[in-house]
């Protein structure tokens, strides 16, 4: 049996990161895929970025990356981009936008939010109707199997039968008509979309890095035994936020608060 680690929105948190790759690194993983948005909201976006090129059998582009190394934002002075240098931004850039593979005789496919944009939301567990992202909303589970132009589908290649979507930082499984969703979490900035008291002790259970681990027969199309594992670790997050204190990054004491509570964007503000 192979075990294959899918991770997503590392957002430049290299101390989480550094944790959950030692995690891996315990279990015996055989690869790890990256789904996307490395960077933005930490300190060390270049740490990030140099590591995942190191351990990273795939890495998708997320939405954060596009809107941050995308060639016409050169000269607009983001600190990310200035942190990270034109070299890293030209990788992240050129990053595909989805992966599929056998696992088991089941044909997954990953992509960072949905097979039709980097910035769409699907989350089976809360609405986003009456909120700045109610347009961006994806409310039926079967959209996020279809084959677009976006991914580089046609209506002649074959429908996955599962899918595996990061964006929302929230882990969740999914069966819907005989097909399976999962999204593996965050693991540089965890959220609990019930979360609204960043001094709420119990924030500490739902802070944790948070990753998947897809156990079978990779590459193998006859139908065999699969599990999914969602695992969250526990990191240095102290560091974290002393590095945050530290830079002059803008907007740091937004990004505070969801490290600290793992607060959705509504709570995050300054």
């Amino acid at each position: 049996m192979d075990k294959i680690a899918i991770i997503s929105d590392v957002h430049a948190n290299i101390t989480a990161l550094n944790a959950v790759l030692d995690d891996i690194n315990k279990r015996n993983v055989n690869k790890i895929f990256c789904i996307g948005d490395s960077i933005i909201k930490c300190t060390h976006p270049d740490l990030v970025i140099d590591k995942l090129r190191e351990v990273c059998e795939v890495i998708l582009i997320g939405n954060s990356d596009y809107a941050i190394c995308r060639p016409e934002v050169k000269d607009r002075k983001f600190w990310t981009r200035e942190i990270i240098g034109e070299e890293r931004a030209n990788f992240i850039f050129n990053l595909p936008i989805s992966h599929e593979f056998y696992m088991s005789g089941h044909l997954i496919r990953l992509f960072h939010a949905s097979p039709y944009h980097l910035d769409d939301i699907f989350n089976p567990m809360f609405t986003n109707k009456g909120t700045n992202f109610s347009g961006k909303e994806i409310e039926n589970p079967e959209d996020l199997f279809r084959n677009t132009e976006f991914i580089g589908k046609t209506e002649n290649d074959p429908v996955p039968d599962v899918v595996g979507y990061g964006h929302i930082h929230t882990p969740c499984l999914v069966r819907f008509k005989n097909k399976t969703l999962f999204n593996p979490g965050s693991v540089g900035i965890p959220v609990e979309m019930m979360n609204s008291d960043i001094n709420d002790i119990s924030n500490k259970f739902s802070t944790l890095a948070s990753y998947i681990i897809i156990e079978g027969d990779y590459n193998s199309k006859d139908l065999g035994e699969i599990s999914f594992q969602f695992v969250r670790v526990p990191y240095n997050i102290e560091k974290e936020l002393e590095d945050l204190k530290a830079s002059d990054m803008p907007n740091k004491d937004r990004v505070y608060r969801s490290l600290k509570g793992a607060l959705p964007t509504k709570y995050s503000a300054n």
